[in-house]
């Protein structure tokens, strides 16, 4: 099978096609899936980077998110067979290869039945945004009708997703972008203030949108000074739910004053160690999103389709921070 292989730490020229053999089935409970996507996002670059979080592991193929066709099923899998069309975050980080190549071995449980609405190029581009954004929103700052919520790079991968969840669930949304096109883009999805942080200073926007309240919850993918400067726009009892490690020169004092709630959410972690339930809880994510995107309220945005042998194009487009939405390898082109 073609894959591309991560031959080393380093830019993305590391990223080599290379021809592999298939995987086969290891335990009774996997599925062997033929995959048509994989969805590229901002850790693959890091892992690429920086290194792999299980450095030792077998062939480094990157790539969490993936959608296709099983081929193959063991003794013990009851729920899908040959035939059926999945989607799922698994693999990338090294323990087990990723999702750039043509072919896929993983438990079963975590292969999900794809949305019928959407290509298995459009799913591929979903699970790891999906997922990110529900746990933010829904399992660590309850989102519930008639909050406000601030929704940091709402033109990226997790925001986009996340502005469409937290309208759905009844909030009032602000997000922060650059350019004109981003902000018509997020005013698309529903976003209800669109500021231009390189126009607009966002805490002062925020404030002065709450009427000096501050938002309910913030979504924060940014980090660094953002991260900091959104304590000041958090209501009392307020959360404020990062993706990134906020650092070491945080002053809590604000809030501590203003009793917030701080969450952090890395979905790969059930990836990382043995959480059955949290595995399932993902997947549980994944069929509801999947009722949304089939009936046309929920959406995911494409903004290229690569062939598999660009993989290192899509980690420079992705670092250069100019991808709206999602970008997704077409792993048989």
């Amino acid at each position: 099978m073609k894959a591309i292989v991560m031959t080393e730490v380093g830019a993305p020229d590391v990223l080599q096609l290379r021809e592999l053999p298939e995987p086969n089935l290891t335990a009774a409970d996997q599925v062997k899936v033929r995959l048509l996507g994989a969805g590229v996002n901002p850790v693959d670059t890091k892992l690429r980077s920086r290194g792999l979080i299980v450095a030792d592991g077998p062939t480094p193929i990157l790539g969490c998110d993936g959608a296709g066709e099983v081929v193959e099923c063991g003794s013990d899998v009851a729920d899908l067979k040959v035939g059926d069309m999945v989607w799922f975050c698994h693999g990338g980080l090294g323990r087990e290869p990723g999702n750039y190549a043509q072919y896929t071995v993983l438990p079963a449980a975590v292969a999900r039945p794809k949305p019928a609405a959407l290509t298995a190029l459009q799913a591929a581009a979903g699970p790891l945004v999906l997922i990110t954004a529900w746990e933010a929103l829904f399992d660590r700052a309850h989102v519930k009708a008639g909050q406000t919520v601030l929704i940091h790079a709402g033109a990226g991968g997790v925001g986009h997703v996340a502005i469409q969840l937290a309208k759905l669930a009844g909030a009032r949304v602000c997000t922060t972008a650059s350019g004109s096109a981003k902000a018509d883009f997020l005013r698309e999805l529903g976003a209800d203030l669109v500021i231009d942080y390189r126009q607009t200073d966002f805490v002062a926007a925020v404030n002065e949108w709450t009427e000096g309240r501050g938002v309910d919850v913030v979504l924060d993918s940014i980090g660094g000074d953002t991260f900091r400067r959104s304590l000041e726009v958090t209501a009392h009892y307020g959360d404020v739910i990062t993706l990134l490690d906020p650092g070491n020169d945080v002053v809590w004092k604000e809030a501590r004053n203003r009793n917030l709630r701080i969450g952090f959410v890395l979905m790969l972690t059930p990836m990382l160690v043995d959480l059955p339930q949290a595995r399932a809880h993902q997947g549980e994510i994944l069929d509801r999103c999947a009722v949304d995107l089939n009936v046309g309220q929920l959406r995911l945005h494409i903004s290229e389709v690569l062939p598999l042998s660009q993989a290192a194009e899509a980690h420079r487009r992705i670092e250069q921070g100019h991808v709206q939405g999602k970008l997704v390898l077409d792993v048989n082109a």
